[in-house]
C-alpha cells in the first residue's frame, strides 16, 4: 500500500476533545481537520466504535482519517460510551443509548464552526452496524453512510447465531474479547484525574454479555432492535455497502441492495474482515479514493460519476487449490446494474443416489452419517485474512457427510448470489440441525469450500417460534447458503455435502441425530447461475491502494499465531486450538503500550454431542512507562440436554497488583437449540 505524505490540504490534529451528551456523559473524540476548516468549513466523517481511539485502533485510524482530512474533510473518531476514554459503562451491543448518543454526536459535529453542516458516517463491523442503525433514525445532518462488513439482521448474520444455531466457538469467544477490552482503563494522560473512578465503575457494572445473548435463542425483539431489515424504508440517506466473500457478513449486501429504496451501491471483493485497501485475500483496491468519490458526491455535491456506475460490483473468484491462507484470489471484477438481476434464473440440480443431476429421479431414501466431528476444516467463522483463517481441503469433512457430486462440467459455470438447498427429509429426534456445504471438486479430488449454510430444523418455519420435529415425519425445508461468487473451471465438479453437525460453527443437537433424505422433485440444489454482461468489460479500474502515514510504533513482542487439530485416538476425542498473540507494541509519539492475546479451545468426543466444551482465554494490556495494567478473562461453555452452562472469570491488575476480580456462573435453558 502506497503511503501518501502530500495532500491538497494541510492537516491539523486535535488529539483529544470531549463531546457532551444531553445527560452529562462525555464521549472522547480525536479529530483531524484541514488547517483552513475554521475559515472554510468542511463536511465531517464520523467513525463511532468501542475499540479505543488511543490504542486499540490508533494505528489503523492513522491510515485513513488523516487521508480524508487531507482531502477536505473533518475526520472524527469517537469512543462509544463506556469504552476507551469516554465516560460511562457499555452494557451491551447497539443499545438505544448508543444510537441516541450517535445522534447527539452528529448534531454536535454539524454545529461546529469548522463543519459545513453535512455529516457522513462510516465504519467496519461494529461501526458499519451502527452506521446503518443510526441512518434509520434519520438525524437531519447525516447525508450518507459507508457500511463495511456489517449486517442488516442481527440474528441471522452476526457472531451469535447462524440459521438459528448457536455459533459454537464464536459466541463465547466474542463475549470474552469484549470482557477484557471493556476492562481496560481510560488513559490517565487523556482523561485526567477522574480516570480511576471511570475505570472502577466499568469494572463493577459491565455484565457478562454472553448471558444476554444466550437468553434470546429465537429471533425476538432483542434481535429485531438494530436490525434495519425490519423496516428498510426507515433508511433514506444514501448507503454504500462494502464487504468481502471471505467475510461472514457478505449476505447483508445483496439484502440491502434489494431491500433499500434510497440511493445505494454495493461492493464485494475477495476480502476477509478488513478495509479493502489492505484486506486479504487480495486483490486490494484504492478504497480511500473510492470513499472520497462517494463523499465528494453526497457531502460536497460534486459530480464524481460514482452513481452512474452499476449498483453492484463484485469479484468473481476462480477455482484454486484449497489452502488455509491466500494472498490473492484469482478472478475478475463483474457488475450488476440492479439487484436482484432482472434475468436471474437459478439452475436446479437434483440430489440423487448417483450424485447431482439436472434430472429428478425418485429413489430410495438416503441416510446422513451421524458423525459429530464435521467441520474442523471449515476455517474461522470470523477470518481476518491472516494465515490459518481460511477453510482447508474439505475432503475429511466430505467423507463424514452425505455427498452429492456432479459430473465434470464441460464448459465451466459462474454463480453469483445465495445458493439454496431444498430437501425432503425425516429425523428421529425432536431437535436437529442441517449443515450444507457447496464445494468445487478439482480433477485431483481436492475439495474447495465455496459456500455453506446452517438451519436449526426446529426453525424450519421461522426463527421466532420454533417447532419441535415429529420423529419419523417427513417434511420439506430450504436452507439458504451464504452469498458467494465462484467461477467453476471446466473439468471441475460441484459437490453438495449434508450433515447433521458442523462442530466448529454450530453447537450440536442434544442427541445423536439420524437424518433421512428423500430424493425427488422437492430435493434439489438451486445455484444462482450468472452469464457475462456488457457491464463487466466496461468497468473502470480501481485506483491503487494508498493511505496516510501510519503512526510510528516500536515492536516490543512480535505477533504469533497457532491453529491446530489434535486427535486422541483411544477416546476418539478431537481438540481444535487457536492461539493468537497480536504482539505488544509502543506508540512512539506518547509512549502508550498495548497488547492482546487469545486462546480458544474446542474439545469434543466423536459420537457424544454433549461432550462439546468451548474454553476461551483473553489477556489485554495497556500502560505507559511505570504504569501498566492487564485484564485477564477466561470462559467455559458446555451443555446438558436441558441447559447451557457458562462459567467465566475476570481479573484486572495494575502494576501486577490485583485490583478487581469477579466470577460469573450461570445456566440458561435450551430452547430448541
Amino acid at each position: 500500500m502506497k503511503i501518501r505524505t502530500e495532500f491538497p490540504h494541510n492537516i491539523r490534529t486535535i488529539a483529544h476533545t470531549w463531546i457532551p451528551m444531553p445527560d452529562g456523559c462525555r464521549l472522547a473524540a480525536r479529530i483531524w481537520l484541514p488547517e483552513t476548516a475554521e475559515q472554510q468549513p468542511v463536511p465531517a466523517i464520523l467513525e463511532y466504535i468501542p475499540y479505543r481511539k488511543n490504542d486499540g485502533t490508533a494505528l489503523r485510524d492513522s491510515l485513513y482519517h488523516p487521508y480524508f482530512a487531507g482531502h477536505g474533510y473533518a475526520a472524527v473518531r469517537v469512543d462509544l460510551r463506556g469504552s476507551g476514554d469516554s465516560d460511562g459503562v457499555m452494557l451491551d451491543e447497539y443499545l438505544p443509548q448508543e444510537l441516541d448518543d450517535a445522534v447527539s454526536v452528529i448534531a454536535w459535529l454539524a454545529g461546529q464552526p469548522w463543519c459545513s453542516g453535512a455529516v457522513g458516517m462510516m465504519g467496519k463491523s461494529w461501526g458499519g452496524f451502527n452506521s446503518l442503525q443510526v441512518a434509520a433514525l434519520r438525524p437531519p445532518a447525516l447525508k450518507a453512510i459507508i457500511t463495511v462488513c456489517s449486517t442488516d439482521d442481527r440474528y441471522a448474520d452476526d457472531v451469535h447465531y447462524k440459521g438459528g444455531c448457536i455459533l459454537a466457538a464464536d459466541m463465547l469467544g466474542w463475549a470474552m474479547t469484549m470482557q477484557v477490552w471493556n476492562a481496560r482503563p481510560p488513559d490517565p494522560a487523556v482523561s485526567g484525574d477522574g480516570w480511576r473512578e471511570v475505570w472502577q465503575q466499568r469494572l463493577e457494572q459491565t455484565p457478562s454479555l454472553v448471558k444476554a445473548w444466550l437468553s434470546h435463542q429465537h429471533r425476538d425483539a432483542y434481535w429485531k432492535h438494530g436490525s434495519v431489515c425490519e423496516d428498510f424504508s426507515a433508511v433514506q440517506c444514501p448507503v454504500y455497502a462494502v464487504g468481502g466473500w471471505a467475510d461472514p457478513y457478505s449476505n447483508a449486501i445483496p439484502r440491502l441492495l434489494s431491500g433499500l429504496s434510497c440511493p445505494r451501491k454495493g461492493l464485494i471483493g475477495s476480502w476477509a474482515h478488513e478495509y479493502p485497501q489492505r484486506a486479504l485475500p487480495g486483490p486490494q483496491i484504492g478504497f480511500a479514493q473510492e470513499c472520497l468519490r462517494w463523499w465528494d458526491h453526497w457531502l460536497k455535491g460534486q459530480d464524481t460519476g460514482i452513481m452512474d456506475e452499476p449498483m453492484l460490483r463484485a469479484w468473481m473468484p476462480e477455482s484454486i487449490p484449497p489452502c488455509t491462507h491466500h494472498e490473492q484470489r484469482p478472478g475478475r471484477w463483474v457488475a450488476e446494474s440492479v439487484w436482484p438481476p432482472h434475468d436471474a434464473k437459478p439452475q436446479r440440480w437434483f440430489l440423487n443416489r448417483n450424485g447431482l443431476n439436472q434430472i429428478s429421479e425418485v429413489e430410495p431414501p438416503l441416510v446422513c452419517p451421524t458423525a459429530q466431528i464435521v467441520g474442523l476444516e471449515a476455517g474461522m467463522w470470523f477470518p481476518m485474512g491472516i494465515p490459518g483463517d481460511m477453510p482447508g481441503d474439505q475432503r475429511p469433512a466430505d467423507a463424514k457427510s452425505l455427498c452429492f457430486t456432479s459430473e465434470p462440467l464441460a464448459a465451466g459455470m459462474e454463480i453469483l448470489g445465495n445458493p439454496e438447498v431444498t430437501v425432503t427429509l425425516s429425523c428421529d429426534q425432536p431437535n436437529a440441525l442441517l449443515a450444507a456445504r457447496l464445494c468445487d471438486v478439482a480433477p485431483d479430488g481436492s475439495s474447495l469450500l465455496v459456500s455453506w449454510g446452517l438451519l436449526n430444523l426446529t426453525h424450519r418455519n421461522g426463527h421466532e417460534h420454533p417447532e419441535p420435529l415429529v420423529p419419523g415425519e417427513c417434511f420439506t425445508t430450504t436452507t439458504r447458503l451464504n452469498a458467494c461468487a465462484h467461477a467453476l473451471k471446466t473439468g471441475h465438479r460441484w459437490r453438495l455435502a449434508l450433515s447433521p453437525a458442523h462442530c466448529s460453527h454450530a453447537w450440536p443437537s442434544p442427541e445423536l441425530v439420524t437424518l433421512t433424505v428423500f430424493p425427488g422433485t422437492d430435493t434439489c440444489l438451486s445455484l444462482p447461475m450468472r452469464t457475462a454482461r456488457p457491464e463487466d468489460s466496461q468497468l473502470l479500474e480501481f485506483a491503487e491502494p494508498e493511505c496516510s502515514p501510519p503512526l510510528p510504533v516500536e515492536i516490543l513482542r512480535t505477533a504469533h499465531r497457532e491453529r491446530m487439530v489434535q486427535h486422541e485416538v483411544v477416546k476418539d476425542r478431537f481438540t481444535l486450538t487457536d492461539r493468537n498473540d497480536s504482539g505488544r507494541y509502543r506508540f512512539v509519539q506518547d509512549g502508550l503500550e498495548t497488547e492482546d492475546c487469545s486462546c480458544d479451545t474446542l474439545t469434543m468426543q466423536e459420537g457424544e454431542p454433549l461432550s462439546l466444551r468451548v474454553h476461551c482465554e483473553r489477556v489485554a494490556g495497556v500502560g505507559r512507562g511505570g504504569w501498566q495494567t492487564r485484564a485477564a478473562a477466561t470462559g467455559t461453555m458446555t451443555a446438558t440436554r436441558e441447559a447451557f452452562q457458562v462459567t467465566s472469570t475476570l481479573e484486572v491488575f495494575e502494576n501486577e497488583q490485583r485490583v478487581f476480580a469477579r466470577t460469573w456462573d450461570f445456566q440458561i435453558p435450551r430452547d430448541g437449540v
